[in-house]
């Protein structure tokens, strides 16, 4: 008969006819194994019930790369190439030397990417120090989180630097520099000479929070150049702008004086129109004659526009009348009776 010994590890298997002392039968071995393999089976249900929120059935995101220009910086990251029912929500945490070493390596969540759906995220308020640090993402589909996917090892002075935006001009004597989009932290060096005479340079330096810088007590009638570049606190320089060269014209030719004269100009002819409306209107007659003087017309104009304008009629009578004045101032008495006789001729005729 076979018999199973009692050991201090458990259970020993042996053969023999031992007395019942000290021994089990087979049946009672096999209850053992069985209730050792429930055990096990009921440990590692448990364990899947503890981490179950560690089980992914979504594939995690795939960072492409940190975008960081100018000291901007964008964590960028491919979709998810898996089904879902809605859309499908990323969320970004990052974590620092001060989570790591202070904070038992806690996460911290960017304020601006959280359940965002864009596949892109601006971390450069969040990045606020020149220490190493690590970033994860993870996308979520309803209420099924993927695993999260890490970036480790940034820095922001790692970021790119391009020539800053300048604009130069010239004003009332003096050079005005402005500048747009520098980056954070950083200083611009600017540097001015005459266009003639480079090897005389000025370099003016100034914070990236001013944006404008003016450059007075310059040559009037010189032309002058402007270059600049933007360095980072640790060293780190941006490729220089190219020359913008403008001509300083003193402070005579200020660009106030421009809407100066024509204001004046206007004044001026504003008033010149009052003064004619006003001797029109207040001229005295005897004056006016002197400025207002009627011309004779030539001679070649003139006509006997009288003779013209009559009928032939008339023409008649003027004619008639002409001949008697002239016969009646000569010989009054005699030739009355003549007189007479055209007048009654001359009746008939009409009559006719």
């Amino acid at each position: 008969m076979l018999w199973v010994k009692k050991s201090t590890s458990f259970s020993t298997v042996c053969c023999g006819h031992e007395g019942a002392g000290g021994r089990l039968p087979v049946s009672m071995n096999s209850v053992v194994m069985t209730l050792r393999h429930m055990f096990s089976l009921l440990m590692m249900v448990t364990m899947i019930l503890d981490h179950k929120n560690d089980i992914w059935t979504l594939p995690a995101p795939i960072i492409t790369f940190m975008d960081s220009v100018n000291m901007r910086h964008t964590l960028r990251w491919h979709p998810l190439q898996a089904p879902c029912n809605t859309t499908i929500l990323y969320s970004v945490q990052y974590q620092g030397e001060f989570e790591l070493l202070l904070r038992n390596g806690s996460w911290v969540d960017a304020a601006d990417c959280q359940q965002i759906a864009h596949t892109h995220c601006d971390l450069t308020p969040d990045l606020g120090s020149d220490s190493d640090y690590t970033l994860q993402v993870r996308g979520q589909c309803g209420s099924e989180n993927s695993a999260w996917t890490k970036l480790s090892s940034f820095n922001r002075n790692k970021t790119n630097l391009t020539a800053p935006e300048m604009t130069v001009t010239s004003v009332g004597g003096a050079l005005h520099v402005s500048f747009s989009r520098l980056p954070l932290t950083s200083t611009v060096d600017v540097t001015v000479w005459r266009e003639d005479n480079e090897s005389q340079v000025v370099v003016h330096s100034f914070p990236a929070e001013q944006k404008v810088l003016h450059v007075a007590a310059l040559q009037d009638g010189w032309v002058y150049c402007v270059k600049a570049r933007t360095v980072l606190v640790t060293g780190q320089r941006s490729p220089t702008t190219a020359a913008r060269c403008v001509s300083i014209t003193g402070p005579d030719s200020a660009a106030w004086k421009t809407p100066t004269a024509l204001s004046l100009t206007l004044i001026i002819t504003a008033g010149l129109l009052f003064a004619v409306f006003w001797s029109v209107v207040h001229c005295r007659p005897h004056a006016c004659k002197k400025y207002f003087q009627k011309e004779p017309l030539p001679q070649s104009l003139k006509g006997n526009w009288d003779q013209i304008l009559m009928s032939p009629q008339q023409q008649q009578d003027e004619e008639l009348c002409e001949r008697l004045s002239e016969v009646l101032s000569v010989e009054p008495d005699m030739n009355e009776p003549n007189t007479k006789s055209a007048l009654m001729t001359h009746e008939e005729n009409r009559e006719r």
